[in-house]
């Protein structure tokens, strides 16, 4: 379900290429993916596999966002 949005979306802010909206579970897998600048982090690896789960629907998308916010803070990225 690509179209699954969060109630709030999380801004982060990126060193190298500026702030990013993230709307919901699909738009934080591809900054995961595509602009992260830690792949290898517990929490980066957790936020990867709430958002596959949220996109199934066997997890919220609020707790996706959960911890896709907790993994932006252990990328040591701006995220409100």
């Amino acid at each position: 379900m690509p179209n699954t949005k969060w109630s709030n979306p999380v801004e982060v802010g990126f060193a190298h290429k500026g702030s990013q909206v993230v709307l919901g579970p699909f738009d934080a897998l591809i900054c995961l993916m595509d602009t992260w600048p830690d792949l290898r982090g517990p929490r980066y690896v957790a936020a990867r596999s709430f958002c596959r789960a949220a996109l199934d629907g066997r997890k919220s998308p609020e707790e996706a966002r959960e911890v896709f916010i907790s993994a932006a803070k252990e990328a040591k990225l701006q995220a409100h």
